[in-house]
């Protein structure tokens, strides 16, 4: 791809040696399959506070909503250090216009959700919530895809994170810039409606309102309602459900193209994908290929049949 889309990810992902024990942590899937198609922003929390390689590890005590930084064996606390960087790190990724992140698994600067917080130290008390820097950044960034490289394992998870991050790049270009207008929302909104109801109908009426009403309202605060429930809408799981009810919808435009045995092996194989007897990829292949054959304009111009590369392959195990 000639642009990139700019995501941001934990340095020991994409193999730079930045861990406690001066090893990396490099993720195939994200090092290079991905790498193909995202421009990466490599940020290590702990070594750019100044911890040093090796250094001693450290992890989170107190509350789940302030959780001190401490290190194990000498007992050096790191919070303040960490919570003035994150800040300052943070201001500075404002301006690199990212379109997701990948943080490295359980780790007490970035990890999302499963980071081990000890009641004390010495306590055997433990709950579980987020690194301090990855938990700052989804403050400031609540619209921005976020996921961690142990959960990209599950098929349906990573689609939906990848999905989430081309979908939210489209909106950067197409919406949340000066040359946005009502015109423009329309067009996209009309763009994305089967991707949108293949996530959740209810959040697609939602936006349709926020689109009737955009005369009548501030522009910033229509850009704000729509932005927020279409990220929203899209973090909801895609179901063998809900896309055969998209797929079905999209036949209706065929169905006086066809032939009853055409329309017939359609109907057959959306039926084996409802029943999870094939992966979502093989019903898609077959619409597209009559959507292209009679182009359909509208059908054409939906997102939900390439909602991103074909080359990643993610439709073919969901």
């Amino acid at each position: 791809m000639s642009n990139k889309i700019r995501i941001g990810v934990s340095s020991c992902l994409v193999g730079e040696k930045v861990r406690w024990n001066g090893e990396h942590k490099q993720d195939r899937f994200v090092g290079e399959v991905l790498a193909g198609y995202f421009d990466y922003v490599p940020v290590c929390p702990e070594v750019e506070v100044g911890m040093g390689i090796p250094r001693e590890t450290v992890a989170l005590y107190g509350t789940l909503d302030q959780p001190r930084m401490v290190s194990r064996r000498t007992r050096t606390d790191w919070t303040k250090e960490m919570r003035r960087y994150t800040k300052g790190r943070i201001d500075q990724l404002t301006k690199d216009d990212l379109s997701g992140y990948i943080f490295k698994s359980k780790s007490p600067s970035c990890g999302l959700g499963r980071v081990p917080v000890y009641s004390e130290i010495g306590s055997g008390r433990v709950r579980h919530g987020n690194g301090v820097f990855a938990d700052a950044f989804l403050k400031k960034f609540p619209w921005i895809p976020v996921e961690d490289e142990g959960r990209l394992n599950d098929p349906g998870i990573c689609e939906n994170f990848i999905v989430r991050v081309f979908s939210f790049h489209r909106l950067q270009t197409s919406l949340l810039n000066k040359r946005a207008s009502p015109a423009a929302l329309v067009h996209f909104h009309t763009r994305h409606k089967f991707l949108l109801l293949a996530h959740s109908r209810k959040h697609y009426q939602a936006l349709g309102r926020v689109v009737a009403e955009t005369k009548r309202n501030d522009w910033s605060k229509v850009m704000h309602s729509y932005v927020s429930t279409f990220m929203e809408a899209l973090a909801l799981k895609s179901t063998p459900k809900k896309n055969t009810d998209v797929l079905l919808h999209m036949m209706g435009f065929l169905k006086k193209l066809l032939s009853a045995e055409e329309k017939k092996d359609i109907l057959a194989t959306i039926e084996d994908y409802r029943r999870e007897r094939i992966p979502l990829v093989v019903p898609l292949t077959l619409i597209r290929h009559y959507v292209q054959k009679f182009k359909i304009e509208y059908l054409q111009d939906q997102v939900y049949l390439s909602p991103h590369p074909k080359e990643l392959m993610l439709r073919n195990h969901v």
